[in-house]
């Protein structure tokens, strides 16, 4: 099964990559934690996303469309970054996501969510 493993924003996040030693040994962790997935097999795509003033909201309403740039808020209901997993279920992705460094410097939270397949859409 695929998964989404989206990383939640916090006002750290939102206030954009700032490089500094606590944040360089963040992105080490992160880099051993992505390598132990790559040999794992389960890595497909992932990435961080810069914060949500650098992003634009379309809003569709039947033909209309209306722009909104950002920033968007409360930084909680926002995606920092991503990673799209191959795992056999629930409970792998959730195994990971346990051993995965803090990727904030504060407290943060991240969210798993399965990805359609073909055999759920027939």
């Amino acid at each position: 099964m695929r998964v989404m493993v989206l990383v939640k924003a916090t006002a750290d996040s939102e206030r954009g990559f700032v490089a500094d030693a606590l944040s360089q040994a963040m992105m080490a962790a992160m880099g051993r934690f992505n390598e132990d997935l790559e040999r794992a097999g389960i890595l497909l795509a992932g990435d961080g996303l810069k914060p949500t003033s650098a992003g634009v909201r379309v809003a569709f309403d039947g033909p209309a469309r209306r722009e909104t740039m950002g920033p968007f808020g409360p930084p909680g209901d926002q995606v920092a970054g991503y990673w799209l997993w191959q795992v056999k279920a629930m409970d792998e992705a959730v195994a990971w996501v346990r051993r995965c460094p803090n990727p904030m410097p504060g407290p943060s939270e991240i969210e798993i969510r399965p990805l359609y397949e073909a055999a759920d859409l027939a």
